[in-house]
């Protein structure tokens, strides 16, 4: 499995990806450069993760400022806060819940999330998504961005379908069945793929829709 690690991976996967479909050479066009967004693996880059899916990117933003204005955010660190400290965040219960059965299974040695993106995609995100509160848009966000795993298109993510839509022309946002069915072409550089749309609609729309990582 080649790994994403430089903007030099993403520009090949763009190169490829206009050869296997050239409407995408306008919609690279539109989108301008699109960016590399890759973090280290660890409790860190998946806490920022599942932060991110809060109704709003500006509510997420707040409460990862709460979150790392405490200092490195490791997962003993984290386990080891006071549940006062954790309600100060603005989590929701299931994120906190999520965030907290995290970082004590990983302080405790249960999980590896360094090493699980060494798996191969599918294995990796079957075995995210036995921990509580893991979800497979979380599985498949974390691999891409902190595992570098160039083949995944996160088709249940509501902003990417609008952004195919919007690209494409397409007469309705395409449900996630749907929209895994069109990414088929895209193979094997799904993930630059979705960087792509991601790029696209925040050109366009002048709103920043990926995730944070």
């Amino acid at each position: 499995m080649r790994i994403i690690r430089s903007h030099s991976d993403i520009q090949a996967g763009l190169e490829a990806l206009v050869e296997l479909d050239p409407r995408l050479v306008a919609i690279a066009e539109a989108a301008g450069p699109v960016p590399l967004r890759l973090n280290d693996p660890g409790f860190a880059g998946l806490a920022s993760i599942i932060v991110s899916q809060m109704v709003s990117r500006a509510s997420a933003e707040a409460i990862w400022r709460r979150i790392t204005a405490l200092g490195p955010v490791t997962a003993a660190g984290y386990a080891a806060l006071d549940p006062a400290v954790v309600a100060t965040f603005g989590l929701s219960r299931a994120k906190a819940a999520t965030l907290l059965n995290l970082s004590t299974a990983i302080s405790q040695g249960r999980f590896d999330l360094e090493s699980i993106c060494e798996l191969e995609t599918v294995e990796a995100i079957r075995t995210m998504t036995a921990l509580p509160g893991i979800g497979p848009w979380t599985a498949e966000v974390y691999l891409m961005f902190c595992g570098g795993h160039p083949d995944i298109f996160p088709s249940g993510d509501v902003a990417l379908q609008a952004a195919v839509r919007h690209a494409l022309g397409l007469e309705a946002r395409p449900q996630a069945k749907n929209l895994a069915a069109l990414a088929e072409v895209w193979r094997p550089w799904r993930s630059v793929a979705a960087r792509l749309f991601w790029a696209y609609y925040a050109a366009r729309m002048r709103r920043e829709v990926a995730p944070l990582a």
